[in-house]
């Protein structure tokens, strides 16, 4: 009656099956009614009010994009493929994929190129080239847009994060050698003689940090993926960082060695399917050499497919040994993020921060973890 009632679609016993869909057999019937379900076209709005099935996946890239993860996660990747042709064709995706010109006229974004590269290995051969090119054009506007002023900050902060005590009057920390002077405060004048000056070393002086981004790969995260990146490039161009780039579902893929062109690292990436914390955080593991001066950067929306507990000691063993660690739980700027709150909370509870960051806070927060300072946690209201 399971398999029934998932073939036929509709509002419960309105099909005669007698069988009522819940949890993730709704899910599954939703992502089915998607292409398959009554009245389609690419017009059509998924489940209408009261119930009734109806066909599409509107006209939101968003929701394309998580569509495409949905699939890997309910399907063998053979029936898959069955359903993204499926899509294509019977949603007027085709129109958009195929045809180039469609592709140029299109006011590509970041969800375009998630939707893309979900569809990366559906892509007829004519299209590939196109697709490659909305996806580089968008890449080039966001590094320009970012880069710089990444770059800005965290050359600032890599300058100051080697403290000194005999820094030239422009290094000064002036708050810290306040601090460290107040018991020379002298009423009568009231001032404070800086006995101690405390400064800001250069460049030069400030010790080399290593940064990993841990990138989860499913479908929910094709925003995330798209701007971390473009992040992971501009960070790899910086001399004082070392940067690492991994991305993850159930297996785990190092895509370092391409950060020199974020458009290759999009393209070694596979949207959708499911998700291994867990085994990401032991590759991870097996790469950190300096753990006083490693940052790690988990970017997940946290919900594990893999050993919680495990994931969560392996977190608290590098705590112990001196590596930041900071789980975002998106790197997009649409809003606030469906996440797993079970485990953001024991996150928390382990002293790593989570929460969602838009692309313009990044650079403040990787500034204040090579600072070593508390993180710009953004106001969750």
């Amino acid at each position: 009656m399971r398999r029934w009632r998932l073939v036929l679609g509709g509002a419960g016993e309105a099909e005669g099956t007698g069988h009522e869909l819940s949890g993730q057999d709704a899910a599954m019937d939703r992502t089915l009614a998607a292409v398959y379900g009554a009245g389609g076209g690419a017009t059509g709005t998924g489940a209408a009010a009261g119930g009734a099935r109806g066909a599409g996946l509107g006209g939101s890239a968003p929701r394309v994009a998580r569509w495409l993860g949905d699939i890997r996660t309910y399907f063998p990747s053979s029936v898959v493929q069955v359903m993204q042709r499926d899509a294509i064709e019977r949603l007027g995706l085709a129109a958009m994929l195929v045809e180039p010109e469609m592709l140029e006229a299109v006011e590509p974004d970041v969800h375009l190129v998630g939707t893309l590269l979900s569809l990366n290995q559906a892509l007829p051969e004519t299209s590939r080239e196109t697709a490659r090119a909305v996806v580089r054009k968008v890449v080039a506007e966001l590094e320009r847009r970012l880069a710089t002023r990444t770059r800005a900050t965290l050359t600032g902060a890599l300058d100051r994060s080697a403290r000194i005590s005999r820094p030239r009057h422009r290094d000064v920390d002036w708050n810290a050698t306040i601090r460290a002077n107040l018991r020379n405060y002298l009423p009568e004048h009231r001032t404070v003689v800086p006995e101690r000056l405390v400064g800001y070393g250069r460049a030069a002086q400030a010790v080399k940090k290593d940064v990993i981004l841990a990138i989860d790969q499913s479908g929910s995260m094709a925003s995330s993926v798209v701007y971390a990146s473009v992040f992971g490039a501009v960070l790899a161009s910086l001399r004082s960082l070392d940067t690492r780039l991994v991305v993850f579902d159930t297996s785990v893929v190092d895509l370092t060695d391409e950060l020199d062109d974020p458009v290759d690292v999009l393209f070694g990436t596979q949207l959708g399917g499911g998700t291994d914390i867990n085994r990401a955080l032991a590759y991870c593991q097996t790469k950190i050499t300096r753990p006083g001066e490693t940052i790690l950067v988990l970017i997940s929306d946290l919900f594990e497919g893999g050993i919680r507990d495990e994931m969560l000691r392996r977190v608290a063993a590098m705590k112990a040994a001196g590596v930041q660690c900071v789980a975002l739980l998106a790197l997009s700027d649409e809003g606030a993020p469906a996440y797993d709150r079970a485990h953001a909370a024991a996150l928390a509870e382990l002293g790593v921060p989570a929460f969602a960051c838009t692309p313009d806070h990044f650079p403040e927060v990787m500034a204040a973890a090579i600072r070593k300072d508390p993180l710009p946690v953004p106001d969750p209201a």
